[in-house]
């Protein structure tokens, strides 16, 4: 194979590696961003079951509180009850008296249910509870282990980089600039394998010649359509190409 063919192939595994860990390591932040989140609706449920419970608890309060404004009445009337002196008046009393003991029924119903909510809430409060727990144990290994990941991307990142110059070093200038700026306008991509007469990024079919050419692998040649150098797959081989 071409010297300089070789190394440029080897150049664009070396490019592509260093600018995967490079997209991956950008992500820390996104990610930390999702994990916040995550952390953030778990301790909003808990808050907001908390306020609801809370909320009931007032309800139920002001409630009690009219319950016993009527049992106040109630007992009053029935006082006056044993005071009145005419069929009328123990008539009006005693409609006082099943008004009382009508809303006092009402609202003993409305504490009932205050109750059966207070207990389905407290329920809540406890699966939202557990479900922080465990949202903040399973983020907490996330964070460790995007924090190894990320650690062995950057070393794998530094021995991609400080391999670089040696290997650029020994490229044509020439070839290196032809490189450089098509990776510079390609994506990246500047390197690219042909096989069955195609090339394997543009997918244009090449020239019968220039395919041939391209088989032989002993010499620098562009895609006539996306301008990529090409180089005919080994067996075994992987392709540079994304």
């Amino acid at each position: 194979m071409h010297a300089d063919l070789e190394r440029v192939i080897a150049l664009q595994q070396l490019d592509t590696a260093a600018a995967e860990a490079r997209r991956k390591l950008a992500e820390g932040p996104e990610r930390e961003k999702i994990f916040d989140t995550r952390l953030a609706d778990a301790t909003l449920r808990v808050a907001d079951a908390k306020a609801k419970l809370a909320a009931n608890a007032d309800a139920r309060r002001a409630v009690e509180k009219e319950v016993a404004v009527h049992q106040g009445r109630l007992s009053k009337y029935r006082e006056q009850a044993m005071a009145v002196k005419t069929n009328q008046e123990y008539h009006a009393i005693q409609h006082e008296v099943a008004h009382a003991q009508a809303e006092i029924k009402k609202h003993e119903d409305a504490i009932l249910e205050h109750m059966i909510e207070a207990d389905d809430l407290t329920a809540t409060i406890k699966a939202a509870e557990a479900d922080l727990a465990g949202q903040q144990k399973a983020i907490a290994a996330d964070r460790a282990k995007m924090k190894a990941e990320d650690g062995e991307r950057q070393q794998a990142l530094d021995k991609l980089v400080a391999g670089r110059a040696p290997l650029v070093a020994q490229i044509d200038k020439q070839v290196l600039a032809t490189y450089e700026l098509l990776a510079a306008n390609r994506h990246g991509v500047a390197v690219a394998d042909a096989h069955d007469g195609i090339c394997s990024v543009c997918h244009v079919r090449l020239r019968p010649q220039v395919a041939n050419i391209i088989r032989r692998n002993d010499s620098i040649v562009q895609c006539d359509s996306c301008q990529r150098i090409l180089y005919a797959q080994l067996p075994g081989a992987a392709t540079t190409a994304p």
